[in-house]
């Protein structure tokens, strides 16, 4: 039985931030189902910085405001899963960088179409000029309380 929530029951990031977590898990099934069920929410949080570089293990750890020590252990984790790997960096064999794998990109991509399946389902539930309408707000109301720049740079950090 489906119940709706009362809006004023819950503020504005609280709500949107149960639903972001809602939507996480509908896009985690989907990972599931595809074959990517050891990957986590939070390996996203490294994933954005290798879609489009190739940073080492001290660059991603600027990145994600964390120690080093820290960033190894995350890309370890996803090394075992086999979803980035180390390389020599073009200039010095010495560096190593982190890039994704054929199945790290492989998971991008279902992560991303689970996504884009998700808002075809909730257009369809509540018609696509509806959720447009939300959708506009609340990318407002993201820029509104600073977080535009980050999504852009692809710097999104997790909550401290």
């Amino acid at each position: 039985m489906r119940q709706d929530v009362e809006p004023r029951e819950l503020d504005t990031g609280t709500l949107a931030l149960f639903v972001g977590f809602a939507a996480a898990g509908a896009v985690q099934d989907e990972l599931s189902a595809r074959g990517f069920g050891d990957l986590r929410f939070s390996h996203g949080y490294v994933f954005q910085h290798l879609i489009d570089a190739q940073p080492t293990v001290g660059e991603l750890a600027d990145r994600l405001d964390m120690t080093q020590q820290g960033a190894s252990k995350a890309v370890a984790e996803l090394e075992r899963l086999g979803c980035v790997e180390r390389i020599p960096d073009d200039r010095d064999a010495r560096v190593r960088r982190v890039r994704l794998t054929a199945r790290g990109r492989e998971g991008v991509e279902v992560a991303r179409a689970a996504r884009a399946a998700l808002d075809e389902r909730l257009a369809a539930r509540f018609g696509k000029r509806e959720l447009a309408g939300h959708r506009a707000l609340l990318a407002r109301i993201l820029d509104e309380l600073g977080g535009t720049a980050a999504v852009r740079r692809r710097d999104v950090r997790p909550p401290q």
